[in-house]
């Protein structure tokens, strides 16, 4: 499957406020991730396992800089992954974001 083939293949809420033929799957790599992560559904989980494999999600996941609770504790449990690994957990922002309702 190609980059662009894949990228349209994502639910619409993932990308909402970017040009869906501007992201590059490889690029822009950790935001794809993020996005999936936070905003998407299982199909859209299972379509970036299948493009980028489990490994390299793994990796991107470990260099976010934030991710949300849930997300987080998702990815760990699916991927086997102890969350002292993932930047995100070791360092915590010191103005946390708003709550979600």
């Amino acid at each position: 499957m190609s980059k662009q083939e894949c990228i349209q293949r994502f639910s619409d809420q993932l990308f909402w406020d970017v040009d869906r033929v501007s992201v590059d799957m490889e690029t822009h790599a950790p935001f794809v991730v993020r996005r999936v992560l936070e905003y998407g559904n299982l199909e859209d989980w299972n379509l970036l396992l299948s493009f980028f494999g489990k490994e390299s999600v793994v990796e991107v996941c470990k260099r976010l800089r934030s991710l949300e609770p849930r997300a987080l504790a998702f990815v760990c449990t699916v991927l086997d992954t102890p969350k002292e690994e993932f930047r995100c957990y070791n360092t915590r922002q010191s103005n946390p974001e708003h709550c979600n309702f």
